[in-house]
């Protein structure tokens, strides 16, 4: 039988709560492991003691506070974190957008700057006939009047994949997050638990990242901070934490699980094979699920965050996309290589370290923080 533990004093009784069959393709004796439930509390932070004290009190002394730096707003906030690559792009299209007429030696110009913030040879090649295109119909003569049918191409280009991710329809709504290790996939987590608690939704997490050492700390960390319960178990079968975590969300009502799985490159096939069971027993403990699979993308890899798209989409039909990472790196252009080579809707990006810092996709925002 199951055991749950809360962080919460023992209690005489413990809770047995019956124990549902276990799908076909879970490893024996996986569903019978101990579950380990973690349900978070507040945490009081410990007062400051001075290592010595002096035997005579000295006046209190109000001491100046200071001031709190004010909020940036989430344009703000997508604006920094896009420094590196506008700035990447700006002294790049300055020679570009500087002046002069509209020739070919122009358009060379401005296909290296594409191509250098990280584009990808396709998506450069469809802006390039784009905005000819675009000249050509609206008899532009002056390359400073290139940014903005620049800019205007682009929105056409990655605007479809601003779709946002709706998790009304399924009670509970199962999100399955898949990633290779260090793209920021547990953090994103625990980010899109804040996110989903703050439209009112409750959520519980599964710590199915049986691969990576502390990854199960890791999460329940994440779940302390957020108020959140997070399952996970002992036995390091993936599949098995899955299958108990949806029973367990249906019984207590809950709005959305997310389940969290190992790290793995899409070149280790037989972890890419362990990921495709948890999908399969996932379905087994609903049918209708996984209602997402998102895949969680490092922005720092460039071109190569597309090849992971087409390797998890061709092995689990991803249905959305995090981009985590976007204020440390210089190649925020590949939302345009995905866009043109597998449009797989960008739920979210990330451009900080904050709980907060991760939020749904904006097309045009994107674009005016790049180039503005």
């Amino acid at each position: 039988m199951f055991s749950f533990f809360r962080k919460k004093p023992a209690r005489d009784e413990a809770a047995n709560p019956v124990e549902p069959a276990a799908p076909e393709g879970v490893e024996a004796g996986a569903p019978h492991s101990p579950v380990v439930e973690a349900q978070a509390e507040p945490v009081a932070e410990p007062l400051a003691v001075p290592e010595t004290a002096s035997p005579v009190a000295a006046p209190a002394v109000a001491q100046p506070q200071p001031q709190d730096k004010p909020k940036l707003s989430w344009t703000e906030r997508l604006k920094a974190g896009l420094a590196k690559t506008r700035d990447k792009l700006g002294k790049s299209l300055a020679s570009v957008f500087g002046g002069g007429k509209i020739d070919d030696e122009l358009y060379e110009e401005l296909e290296t700057v594409l191509l250098t913030a990280d584009m990808g040879v396709e998506a450069t090649t469809f802006l390039l006939d784009d905005v000819r295109e675009r000249v050509t119909l609206k008899g532009l003569k002056d390359a400073q009047e290139l940014k903005g049918a620049l800019k205007d191409s682009l929105n056409d280009l990655i605007a479809p994949l601003e779709i946002p991710l709706d998790v009304s329809g399924q009670k509970p709504f199962i999100l399955m997050v898949a990633g290779v290790n260090g793209a920021g996939k547990t953090t994103s987590i625990g980010k899109l638990a804040k996110y989903f608690q703050s439209q009112g939704k409750s959520v519980l997490l599964a710590a199915g990242d049986t691969f990576r050492a502390a990854a199960r700390e890791q999460l329940v960390v994440w779940g302390e901070r957020n108020g959140v319960q997070v399952i996970a178990q002992e036995s390091g079968d993936a599949a098995a934490v899955a299958f108990d975590a949806v029973n367990a969300a249906r019984a207590r009502g809950v709005d959305v699980i997310i389940v969290d799985t190992a790290g793995r490159l899409p070149t280790q096939l037989h972890l890419m094979d362990e990921i495709k069971k948890v999908k399969r027993v996932v379905q087994k403990a609903d049918p209708t699920g996984p209602h997402e699979i998102l895949l969680v993308l490092d922005a720092n890899t460039g071109q190569n965050a597309v090849s992971q798209v087409k390797s998890f989409d061709d092995a689990l039909g991803l249905t959305g996309l995090v981009l985590t990472k976007l204020d440390g790196t210089a190649k925020g252009g590949v939302i345009a290589g995905i866009a043109k080579q597998r449009p797989v809707p960008l739920r979210f990006i990330g451009v900080g370290e904050g709980i907060d810092d991760l939020r749904p996709f904006v097309a045009r925002d994107y674009i005016d923080a790049l180039f503005d």
